[in-house]
């Protein structure tokens, strides 16, 4: 393997998926952190693949502990009184070698790992999660006590994975992460990996659409606060909206809060939307209302 590795990402979806051999992560606030244990020093990547060693410092050195060639990938968190700060993970990413220094000392940071990439042995990348996972605890069972890397809470149990996204979101946990037991690590997006933010469910007015009105391919939805966001659309739910946009006449060109362009078209049409209650602006269309 060479630095930096191209990750792995999760698919987002509205609810957990269920079935044989699917495990639960819980999901924290943090930064993507991607450690590498080289022969005489360690290096950290983000999920862009930018070195990020310096502001992490407190955390390579943590992972001098480790065997020379382990990769590990995970989160890089904060804890301020008992809970994740997705702020001070953000201030210590941003800090110079000597602002890290001090903020180091008054909050150390922790990487909560989830994946081993390689061992010493070589690049374990493509085996099943299940032994991907029983051999990241090996390697983190072998750290000191106290050590800042410690291992992700997993479960195969979704009845105990919603339980933690029902109750522990107070405490900096953003979501859960399922994954399926056979798939190996692939770099980009999965539909092996899905993940599942905590969101609350608003209607929101359609504005727009993109692609052609019988067969929209995204609709535009404006949100209570006056924000427009795109959202892209199943089959099902396009053939339920295409009905009422081909009876209206489209508008000019809008443009959504990303940036996207979109076609305007004032149809008077709700939509049910999961709007995400945590730092990240995410929108899924659920149903037609």
């Amino acid at each position: 393997m060479e630095f930096p590795v191209d990750v792995a990402l999760a698919e987002l979806v509205p609810q957990l998926p269920t079935g044989p051999r699917w495990w639960y992560e819980v999901k924290l606030d943090g930064h993507r952190t991607v450690l590498w244990r080289l022969a005489e020093t360690v290096r950290l990547q983000a999920r862009s693949g930018r070195d990020v060693t310096t502001p992490w410092m407190d955390l390579a050195v943590a992972g001098m502990t480790l065997s020379p060639g382990v990769v590990l990938d995970g989160e890089a968190v904060v804890v301020v009184d008992g809970r994740v700060s997705f702020e001070a993970a953000q201030a210590r990413a941003a800090s110079s070698s000597a602002r890290s220094r001090e903020l180091a000392a008054r909050h150390p940071a922790l990487l909560i790992v989830w994946d081993v990439l390689s061992l010493p042995t070589g690049d374990v990348r493509g085996r099943p999660y299940e032994e991907r996972r029983a051999l990241m605890l090996d390697v983190v069972a072998g750290l000191p006590e106290g050590s800042q890397i410690q291992a992700v809470s997993a479960t195969e149990d979704v009845e105990v994975a919603r339980v933690w996204y029902e109750t522990l979101a107070g405490s900096g946990v953003e979501g859960v992460v399922a994954k399926s037991g056979r798939s190996p690590y692939r770099a980009g997006r999965s539909s092996s990996w899905k993940k599942v933010r905590h969101a609350e469910t608003i209607d929101a007015e359609v504005v727009g659409f993109t692609g052609a009105a019988g067969r929209p391919r995204a609709l535009a939805v404006r949100l209570p606060d006056g924000r427009v966001a795109l959202q892209r659309l199943g089959a099902q739910l396009a053939a339920q909206v295409a009905a009422a946009l081909v009876a209206v006449a489209p508008a000019a060109r809008g443009r959504a809060a990303g940036g996207e362009s979109f076609t305007a078209a004032e149809s008077g049409l709700l939509v049910e939307v999961l709007a995400g209650t945590t730092r990240h602006a995410v929108v899924t269309v659920t149903r037609v209302r």
